[in-house]
């Protein structure tokens, strides 16, 4: 039996490889950066199935172009780069990678929030650059964490991972999400449910969770900007576009807010210059999932997906608009 043909557009580690390697006709689209589009349709003509990564966009033209694709796995959990109207249209299922980032998430979201709130990146150049010749009362002074007001908005699976790292140090919980919590899930975390502007006044750190959806691009405007703190923190781990970037670089540039910590940009890998020129803001270059044993499962997850699917099975990673779809048709 021929082995179904994949293309994998970017090379991930060796382990993470060598699971497709095995079971399938794999192509690697390119080991050291992105395939353009003209490349990625080269290289997906003839293929089964495509890995993609979130910087290839696969729309309506895509399917038209490669019309024997008969499966996509996004090497992501959110997978905004998929026109998933159109797969369905065509019947293409798609894979996504939920659950096994979720504390890796969790992790860089609150990594973020101690290092803006006490300025370690800030001291650590201090340091580096021979400044540091004697202890000084004020010497870079931060925010303690203890009894101040953390919002998060969007309370999904990162968002309540976030929440109990959060407890441990002593954080009073607000939240805004599409869906409230059961009231017993609240009582655990010890939250309280706010519409988002009122959140956006109160807390004290601010922490983004939700994918990005024409209802969450601009989420965090100008408008909503001016409703912070002027001693306020805002953390990105979800998706660029949440914010209005230009209208946050404003905020900061001016100090009208505390600082900010971000892993991922308005148009990545563009980071604005004005952006990476402000002290007062951590900057990642989108490693929030970026731990072995998470990107290994991320990798582990869509091979199982794709086995199940070439075996006539139902994957059980399906975007959720499939998996409506599958529990319709039972």
């Amino acid at each position: 039996m021929m082995k179904p043909k994949v293309l994998l557009t970017r090379g991930l580690f060796a382990d993470a490889t060598a699971l497709f390697e095995s079971d399938f006709d794999l192509e690697i689209g390119n080991r050291e950066r992105m395939l353009t589009r003209t490349e990625l349709l080269e290289k997906a003509g003839g293929k089964d199935a495509i890995i993609t990564m979130l910087a290839d966009t696969v729309d309506k033209a895509f399917l038209n172009a490669v019309p024997e694709i008969k499966i996509i796995a996004n090497y992501a959990v959110g997978y905004n780069n998929i026109d998933v109207a159109a797969c369905l249209e065509r019947n293409i299922p798609v894979l996504h990678t939920p659950d096994v980032l979720t504390d890796a998430t969790a992790d860089a979201a609150f990594a973020l929030l101690i290092n803006v709130a006490r300025r370690i990146v800030e001291a650590h150049a201090y340091v580096v650059e021979g400044k540091f010749t004697a202890w000084k009362p004020d010497l870079l002074l931060g925010q303690g964490l203890s009894g101040k007001t953390v919002g998060i908005i969007g309370m999904g699976r990162i968002g309540q991972a976030f929440a109990r790292r959060c407890i441990g140090f002593g954080l009073n919980i607000m939240y805004y999400s599409r869906s409230r919590l059961p009231k017993e899930k609240e009582a655990a975390f010890g939250a309280t449910y706010a519409p988002l502007e009122d959140l956006l006044k109160a807390a004290d750190f601010v922490s983004l969770h939700v994918p990005l959806t024409d209802q969450t691009h601009h989420m965090i405007n100008k408008k909503r900007l001016d409703l912070l703190k002027s001693t306020a923190v805002l953390i990105n781990t979800a998706r660029g576009p949440v914010i209005d970037e230009a209208a946050l670089i404003e905020k900061l540039k001016n100090e009208e807010i505390w600082g900010a910590g971000l892993d991922v940009y308005e148009n990545e890998p563009d980071v604005p210059l004005a952006l990476r020129q402000l002290k007062n803001v951590v900057l990642l270059p989108h490693i929030g999932s970026a731990t072995e044993e998470a990107r290994f499962m991320m990798a582990k997850l869509l091979y199982d997906g794709l086995m199940a699917f070439f075996s006539g099975k139902v994957p059980e990673n399906l975007v959720p608009e499939w998996k409506r779809r599958v529990e319709s048709q039972k």
